[in-house]
């Protein structure tokens, strides 16, 4: 009989990836979770995992051989604690992915605080479309695979290093756990403020990583990116090889096209015309550290190029949701500041002086906590016109920032109003963008049925 492994907080991310390797390994995957929404509940659903909602003590009876405990879960909470009580094993994510997935494989892992998600597909379909099989983690879905993970069949992994921290019972950064021989690292600003008290601790943990990689193997960073440098000169072991867009570098993207859809791929004299899907000048950073990885287990430039130019992008990452009669809505994770003003940047680069219509739910625990709330007001410049949403449980008002935005704005608390005034202000040729990095309240359907309706009493 195969082994059975229970996964607590199975909805999230990165452990719904876990349980999808664990069952391709072949144990019987069982799993809770508070928050139980597409794509990941869906996903696992597809795959056969049975789901319970909530965290039941009785969720464990009879007791699984194994408990693996996702890092949204603390003291205090009931599973935890008649987990501890019993005699059951248990370990972290991180810790089983190392164990039972990465040993003796070559790890290609994706770090830093933006853009690892994109990236991480990224390496992972240009190694597939190489003939190279990789193994990958990702917290997200990439359109190409249609699944955030699966073991593979070579010695090469992709996983997306993230660093927040591993477990309540391991405050290491995940990425800690998984020793990799390619490391890319995009970027590096302050996030996390739940766990991380500034800029500096969120360095030390890249500077663990480091130490990590072995001398033989590889460190891609972004050229120019001072928290990266500082990470860098505390020590590094590693060959190194640099990205940039248009300024200096091992790795450079030169834009043929305002969008970044065209650009010119360039690594010491050799240069390759890349036309693909994805927008903005985060995307150019994206592909370059992706490229520079795939180099470097073997990859030529033209089969980059022609990887890079069949990528269909990652679900949640500016993803096309629907097109009602010319009014298209869009699905993005924005995370962070830095993210949702990239974002819009590139769209609005894209679709000129077409209207952009930005409904925006400030979601992450940095966010929620009002750490990032002075720089939110400008990081919808590009936008038309923006509906703030103030969700149940969010620490401070958003009228402030409301009232600070360089374009027109409004305050909703209410999902299914937000939704019926979106659709009834919305004409053809409007690009309508949902910004969070959770379930939003179910808006995007609701938002999609309607302006559906709209149309058909139209008709």
């Amino acid at each position: 009989m195969s082994r059975h492994v229970h996964i607590l907080g199975i909805c999230g991310t990165f452990m719904g990836g876990i349980a999808l390797l664990a069952r391709e390994r072949g144990f019987r995957i069982t799993g809770s979770d508070a928050n139980v929404y597409p794509p990941m509940s869906t996903q696992l659903e597809a795959a056969g995992i049975e789901l319970m909602e909530g965290y039941e003590p009785g969720h464990l009876e009879p007791a699984p051989d194994l408990v693996v405990v996702g890092n949204a879960l603390s003291r205090g909470n009931p599973a935890v604690e008649y987990l501890l009580n019993s005699t059951i094993p248990y370990t972290s994510g991180p810790q089983w992915l190392a164990e039972e997935l990465l040993q003796g494989r070559w790890v290609m892992a994706a770090a830093g605080t933006h853009g690892k998600t994109t990236t991480a597909s990224l390496m992972a379909w240009l190694l597939e479309q190489a003939g190279m099989a990789p193994g990958f983690l990702i917290g997200g879905v990439p359109a190409n695979f249609g699944l955030s993970a699966r073991a593979g069949d070579s010695d090469f992994f992709v996983v997306e290093a993230d660093e927040y921290d591993t477990a309540f019972f391991d405050k290491r950064s995940k990425f800690i756990h998984y020793r990799p021989r390619t490391l890319c690292l995009n970027n590096l600003e302050f996030d996390h403020a739940d766990i991380f008290p500034d800029l500096a601790a969120i360095q030390r943990q890249f500077h663990h990583l480091l130490r990590t990689v072995p001398g033989e193997g590889l460190v891609v960073h972004r050229a120019g990116d001072t928290a990266l440098d500082d990470v860098l000169a505390q020590g590094c072991w590693t060959p190194r090889s640099s990205f940039a867009v248009e300024t200096a570098a091992d790795w450079r993207a030169v834009p043929v096209t305002p969008e970044g859809s065209e650009f010119d791929l360039q690594h010491g004299e050799q240069s390759v015309r890349v036309r693909w899907s994805l927008l903005g000048r985060h995307n150019l950073e994206n592909a370059l550290a992706a490229a520079a990885a795939a180099h470097h287990v073997g990859l030529s430039l033209e089969v980059i190029a022609e990887g890079l130019a069949s990528f269909k992008g990652v679900k949640r990452r500016l993803e096309l949701l629907a097109d009602v009669e010319g009014v298209r809505v869009y699905d993005d994770f924005a995370h962070h500041p830095t993210a949702i003003e990239t974002t819009l940047q590139g769209m609005r680069r894209a679709v000129g002086g077409a209207r952009i219509i930005v409904l925006l739910e400030p979601r992450s625990n940095t966010m929620r906590g009002g750490q990032h709330r002075a720089a939110l007001p400008a990081t919808v410049a590009a936008a038309d016109q923006v509906f703030w949403y103030q969700p149940p449980g969010l620490d401070w008002d958003l009228a402030d920032v409301v009232s600070a935005s360089p374009v027109d704005a409004s305050l909703a608390t209410d999902i299914s109003t937000l939704a019926a005034d979106v659709a009834a202000m919305s004409r053809p040729g409007d690009h309508i963008v949902i910004m969070s990095n959770g379930g939003f309240g179910g808006i995007h359907a609701r938002l999609v049925t309607e302006l559906q309706q709209r149309q058909e009493s139209q008709a």
